[in-house]
């Protein structure tokens, strides 16, 4: 991932807002465009503040008055073009000085809340003509992490400025830097600023930013029952994630402040599936997937056993996080290779392989839910095998698709098997067993797995038993 931070201001303003009307008419665009151009806007309207707003203002009224994009990014970016196209505005006395209340209606909507938070104060400081040289959090790579050294520049040259940050900015910034303490330079520099937020600054960096929660994996209560002909799902067969409380919420926004909390998977809500899973609620904790998976893992399944809307987008992004992939991660990889929509499944199988390329994906764990998953009734077994089909073709010829597959199958298998066994399950699912039997020549794997061994054992000539020998021989070095 390149190094996207840039300094200096756009070549003119009519760059901008060709960039503008591109990305609001497109879907936002990617992080390093949808944030570049943010930042562009911000730095236009401190320096030529007519300019900026004469070339916006066609994007602006091409839209006209109530009418929104309906990808949540690009209608962002579109409230940001009016408040820089429209005139400034005198803030009202009852605006100034303490932030209004904030009331917290849904603690999956969390990470949604912070990018909103940032949006609207973006706005608002348009509006009210208050210029700033640069926005903070701008990324610095590709994946949304800001690197201390840039934003400690950019903090240098607010200070030089007599600018102060914006609360819901910095907060931004601040959850975008992490990954370990930073330079001790770095930190001595932060320290060093004359702004207000220095020490605070200083001690983020120094300690290496948020913390990574505590997660519990927890399954909905209740036995599976059959779908509902009204709604098509089944009750009581869920897999989540909860994460445990951290410290340090009181020095960011209000509309931060349920990210800190403590989050209970298992309470409802209403507000579950208003297509908050995109690339730039992942790029808004790149250091932190497990909290974003985690708040969006019940819009995930959604896709998988209700008719939830797809986001191909959101599991490629999760899988390109600076952060640690966890369980909620590898949950949400789990209900993606299910989902309905076919364009998410072959998300998820790149998603797979990106993990799987940088050594980040457990098989074992991947393997292990999406056995779960099926016995529950949660997701559909040819569907998945479909979607692991593509992964593992994918890297056809160099053997990479096939190697970075098996380890999964190898640890959904026992699952299955065992369930057939008991009697749980009536058959197994001969494709799955032939892909099995493919990966493992494919990436020429070796070894044995009690429960295929013990199915390549049974008597007869079923198809099922003859790819489980299949298997079993070619894990063991013989061949076909």
């Amino acid at each position: 991932m390149g190094h996207v931070a840039g300094g200096g201001v756009p070549a003119t303003p009519a760059a901008v807002a060709r960039t503008a009307a591109e990305l609001i008419d497109a879907d936002g665009g990617s992080v390093t465009a949808y944030e570049q151009l943010l930042d562009a806007v911000v730095r236009w309207a401190g320096r030529d503040r007519e300019a900026i707003a004469e070339a916006l203002r066609p994007v602006a009224e091409r839209w006209g008055g109530v009418h929104q994009p309906r990808v949540p990014a690009a209608a962002r970016l579109l409230a940001v073009v009016r408040c820089a196209a429209g005139p400034v505005e005198e803030r009202a006395e009852a605006d100034r000085g303490e932030a209004r209340p904030w009331l917290e209606t849904c603690r999956h909507a969390a990470v949604q809340d912070v990018v909103g938070a940032r949006i609207a104060e973006i706005c608002g400081a348009l509006r009210y003509g208050e210029a700033v040289p640069m926005l903070l959090a701008t990324p610095s790579r590709a994946d949304g992490t800001v690197e201390p050294f840039d934003l400690v520049m950019r903090l240098t040259e607010y200070e030089q400025a007599g600018a102060r940050p914006g609360p819901a900015d910095l907060g931004q910034a601040l959850l975008r830097c992490g990954g370990g303490p930073a330079g001790e330079d770095v930190v001595r520099a932060a320290a060093e600023l004359a702004l207000p937020e220095g020490p605070r600054i200083a001690a983020w960096l120094r300690r290496g930013g948020l913390p990574q929660p505590g997660a519990a994996v927890v399954r909905e209560p209740g036995e599976p029952e059959r779908p509902s002909r009204r709604y098509g799902a089944r009750v009581g067969r869920r897999v989540l994630v909860g994460t445990e409380p951290l410290d340090g919420r009181g020095d960011f926004p209000r509309p931060f402040w349920s990210l800190f909390g403590g989050f209970e998977p298992l309470i409802g809500c209403n507000h579950l599936l208003l297509g908050h899973r995109e690339r730039h609620a992942v790029a808004a904790l790149p250091w932190h997937p497990e909290i974003v998976a985690a708040r969006l893992l019940t819009e995930v399944a959604a896709t998988a056993d209700r008719d939830g809307a797809g986001s191909p987008e959101f599991l490629p992004a999760l899988a390109r996080s600076a952060g640690p992939p966890g369980p909620a991660v590898h949950l949400a990889l789990a209900y993606g290779l299910g989902a309905h929509p076919d364009a998410d499944r072959a998300a998820a199988a790149r998603a797979l392989l990106d993990l799987a390329g940088q050594g980040r994906l457990n098989g074992a764990l991947l393997g292990g839910e999406l056995a779960r998953l099926v016995l529950l009734g949660t997701l559909r077994l040819p569907v998945v095998t479909e979607s692991l089909g593509r992964a593992a073709g994918v890297g056809a010829g160099a053997g990479r698709g096939a190697g970075a597959v098996w380890p999964v199958l190898a640890a959904l298998l026992p699952g299955l098997l065992a369930a057939v066994r008991s009697g749980a399950v009536s058959r197994p699912h001969v494709p799955l067993l032939a892909l099995a039997a493919d990966c493992a020549q494919g990436c020429e794997a070796r070894g044995t797995v009690a429960e295929v061994d013990a199915f390549a054992a049974r008597p007869g000539s079923a198809q099922s038993v003859r790819e489980a020998r299949r298997l079993r021989d070619v894990l063991a070095g013989r061949r076909p």
